[in-house]
């Protein structure tokens, strides 16, 4: 590598988790730890079993208030993790 052509670690080890498809699962992961930083702590005591299958994040929610706070604030919970993330992960969110 030339020394016109460096490039910051950061770039590198994101480029080498793409080529080795680890970048999905790791995004998947990152959102997942996101949703208790941007809800709270408060919030994990009623939410478990969070999961995340083709774009769609499942929330296991044990108080029905809870769930119903969630599912009016649905789509900013949405943007709010996936810009937490810095990518888009989900499109949506279903509360069980």
């Amino acid at each position: 590598m030339k020394r016109g052509e460096t490039k910051p670690l950061s770039e590198l080890v994101r480029a080498m988790c793409r080529e080795e498809g680890l970048e999905t699962p790791l995004n998947e992961y990152r959102l997942i730890q996101a949703w208790y930083k941007v809800l709270g702590p408060s919030v994990r005591a009623y939410t478990k079993n969070l999961q995340i299958y083709n774009q769609v994040l499942f929330v296991s929610v044990t108080s029905s208030v809870l769930r119903h706070e969630l599912l009016m604030n649905r789509k900013s919970l949405v943007n709010k993790l996936n810009a937490q993330v810095k990518a888009q992960v989900i499109t949506d969110i279903v509360f069980r």
